[in-house]
């Protein structure tokens, strides 16, 4: 299964956190599995981390490509279609790193792993 993690769901799954649902462990730790993180989530990481709204995630943001890669994650990079994608979607969702991950999945077509239902309203495939 080919998979875009949501911010916390990389999070959680760094951390061992049980609000990772069963089902998106098991998906995201498939050696067939192909998983995703977008640069959208390390800038989100970083911007809360420097804000002091992810006071747990300091390592993760001083070094979040590090921590991707070291879970055998793989990258995906914004690009201009991706950010005219996510500036065109209707206004279900205004958070706009959000936004980026599901104009990135669209146009990948890959599943999101993410506890938001208010994604499933673009009619993208989510894993909880």
């Amino acid at each position: 299964m080919r998979v875009l993690l949501d911010t916390h769901a990389f999070l959680w799954w760094l951390d061992g956190d049980r609000r990772l649902s069963r089902r998106a462990r098991t998906i995201i730790g498939r050696p067939e599995s192909e998983v995703y993180l977008s640069a959208a989530s390390a800038w989100e990481i970083t911007t809360k981390a420097r804000l002091g709204r992810l006071p747990g995630a300091a390592d993760v943001a001083a070094d979040v490509a590090g921590a991707a890669i070291g879970q055998g994650f793989l990258p995906l990079d914004i690009n201009l279609v991706h950010a005219q994608r996510a500036g065109s979607l209707p206004r279900h969702h205004h958070d706009p790193w959000d936004r980026m991950l599901i104009a990135q999945a669209q146009t990948k077509g890959l599943a999101v792993v993410s506890n938001e239902a208010i994604f499933d309203a673009y009619g993208i495939s989510r894993v909880w």
